[in-house]
């Protein structure tokens, strides 16, 4: 992708990874439009960061909301130039036989669904004009697996399948890659980790290097299964 300014879609914007690429897109001379689930965090981001830039207290898991937010988002602005498709949760950690059908449903709905969601909300603008670039969060449990974390891994699964698939199906000068972001110090990996958690690098650590790699990304790697190293 050229160097010019662009339209940046982050959905989860409001904390771990997305929160911590906001302030490096910005910076960068580039719109940022996101959205998350939390208003309180929604405000302080509206207030860090003013027009253009734009953030919705929105949970992807509601297509309606979500589909409701793109027109605004597609009028305003037009088609993005980036989709980073990054909310997401964890299920608590335990075999597979002890997750409840609620946090099961959880993890496929937000990581699993709600990315599809996005992507049936902003991906045919994108396709119309025939650029753009559509990351979708992986993650090294897309890859391989661990125990205790099994819906976490069949999203992830998910996620690197359906983005490859995708992949397949965009027209020329487009792409759309799953993205592992390695192994971060985030409120989600604290939740399962605990202190553990502390041995890696923060968001914010990952976040100067991560964004400069997604901005670099186009259409020549449509298709591929990178990280962030």
């Amino acid at each position: 992708m050229s160097d010019a300014r662009r339209l940046i879609v982050l959905t989860g914007a409001t904390r771990g990874l997305g929160r911590a690429l906001v302030p490096h897109f910005v910076a960068a001379g580039h719109v940022l439009v996101g959205c998350g689930r939390s208003a309180e965090h929604v405000a302080e981001l509206s207030q860090q960061f003013p027009a253009p830039h734009a953030f919705a207290v929105l949970d992807v898991i509601d297509s309606a909301a979500l589909e409701s937010w793109s027109r605004e988002v597609l009028t305003q602005h037009g088609p993005p130039d980036l989709l980073i498709n990054n909310a997401a949760v964890m299920n608590p950690l335990a075999p597979l036989w002890e997750i409840s059908a609620q946090d099961f449903d959880r993890v496929i709905d937000v990581n699993v669904k709600g990315l599809v969601n996005a992507i049936r909300a902003f991906v045919p603008a994108m396709v119309e004009r025939k650029h753009g670039v559509i990351v979708n969060l992986s993650s090294g449990w897309g890859r391989s697996t661990a125990p205790e974390v099994a819906p976490y891994c069949a999203s992830k699964y998910a996620v690197e399948g359906l983005t490859l698939a995708m992949a397949q199906e965009l027209p020329k000068g487009m792409a759309a890659v799953p993205l592992n972001p390695g192994i971060i110090n985030t409120d989600m990996l604290q939740s399962a980790w605990g202190d553990g958690a502390d041995r890696y690098p923060s968001a914010e650590q990952w976040a100067k290097r991560a964004a400069p790699f997604l901005l670099s990304l186009g259409a020549k790697d449509n298709g591929k299964s990178l990280s962030v190293s």
